[in-house]
């Protein structure tokens, strides 16, 4: 079972383990719909958080449709209610990170603290008022995908909200697979944010390079980073797929946050021999050491979510390519400045893979553009 702000990629990793995905969302998009063996769409906005009811209530469902369930795998939108991800484990089997290590890792103050006694890069945080409003920034405790991130005003935080102090750099995640054995570091992936006037942080899109592809970042800092999120998992007892998020500007860095779940970089992530969604239940599950990861594939991969420019309302009927991921179904609403799918490209390298993504993303807005003057003419 699946239960996910957006189930698609993991319900997508899921086949290629050889399981069988029931999945719970907020989106019901057509190709989760094709993947799954059923589906539930949970009430709820996207990064918000879950409605902690309609989330039990759907795993519950599927759970009885499934019959005898592996257990369930959590995706974004559940760090920042510890106590409800502890209501599921105690009614199904939880694979993944349990209430405990994601309560110390998303109270960002006791995060903080954990940072300081490990040693680690972490900026400075408070939940009181500040000076110098210009070099803080307001954030949701436990909250995901950028868009609940704010400049700050000077002014307390709101409650459930907290200040943290800006630092400089580009984002980067170190994505690991932890285990009774330790973590294994999987990538380091580069990360971009697309804004927009009211989320100007909001998550965009990740690129893994390609094999041997030289690392922007000084292997000195990339082995200070790898170490530090190693540390921290075994510290919290952090298990399964889980990427730590931090800023580099080439000579420091700063460890931002840890994400204990499989994140937004499942898609270029996973394209190993080694499927990974199997490695994660092995790893939670198993009492042995962390299962062995085969070599990444040669060549790089991007994925971006592609934000509405305009209100779908609604979506046209569109014969979607391969490519693009997390496809609303024809007919469904999606609104302005909320994601409409996913896009995904492979290259050579880096660059390459960003340059064919962002001609992919261009392209799709083309026939979008032109599919809603022809429903327009129609009307």
């Amino acid at each position: 079972m699946i239960a996910a702000q957006s189930g698609r990629a993991l319900a997508q990793a899921a086949r290629r383990s050889g399981l069988r995905p029931y999945v719970a969302d907020l989106f019901g998009d057509a190709d989760t719909v094709a993947l799954a063996e059923s589906t539930r769409v949970m009430p709820g906005r996207f990064g918000r958080g879950m409605v902690p009811e309609a989330a039990l209530g759907a795993i519950d469902a599927l759970a009885g449709e499934a019959g005898t369930p592996l257990g369930v795998v959590l995706g974004s939108g559940f760090e920042d209610d510890p106590g409800l991800i502890a209501q599921i484990a105690r009614r199904h089997r939880l694979i993944g990170a349990g209430a405990e290590a994601v309560a110390a890792l998303k109270d960002p103050f006791a995060f903080a603290a954990l940072c300081a006694r490990l040693g680690v890069p972490h900026p400075p945080v408070t939940a009181g008022p500040v000076d110098e409003p210009a070099r803080w920034l307001v954030k949701a405790v436990g909250g995901s995908g950028g868009g609940h991130v704010r400049a700050a005003t000077g002014a307390a935080p709101e409650v459930g909200h907290y200040h943290q102090a800006r630092v400089p750099g580009r984002a980067y995640a170190v994505n690991i697979l932890a285990g009774p054995g330790g973590a294994e570091v999987l990538a380091v992936t580069a990360q971009w944010s697309i804004p927009s006037p009211e989320r100007p942080f909001r998550y965009g899109g990740a690129l893994a390079l390609a094999a041997g592809e030289a690392h922007p970042l000084p292997a000195a800092i990339l082995a200070e980073v790898e170490e530090a999120a190693t540390r921290i998992a075994a510290a919290t007892g952090l298990v399964g797929l889980a990427s730590a998020d931090f800023l580099s500007d080439g000579a420091d860095w700063w460890l931002m946050e840890i994400n204990p779940r499989p994140g937004a970089t499942l898609d270029v992530l996973d394209r190993r021999t080694t499927p990974l969604l199997a490695a994660h239940v092995e790893a939670c599950l198993s009492e042995r050491g962390s299962p062995s990861i085969a070599a990444p594939p040669e060549d790089a991969a991007a994925s971006a979510i592609c934000y509405a420019l305009a209100d779908h309302a609604p979506v046209p009927a569109v014969a979607w390519p391969a490519h693009i991921r997390d496809r609303p179904a024809a007919g469904s609403t999606v609104r302005r400045d909320t994601p409409l799918c996913t896009v995904f490209a492979t290259g050579a390298d880096g660059a390459a893979a960003r340059a064919a993504l962002d001609a992919r993303t261009d392209r799709l807005r083309t026939v979008l553009n032109e599919n809603m003057r022809h429903e327009e003419a129609r009307v």
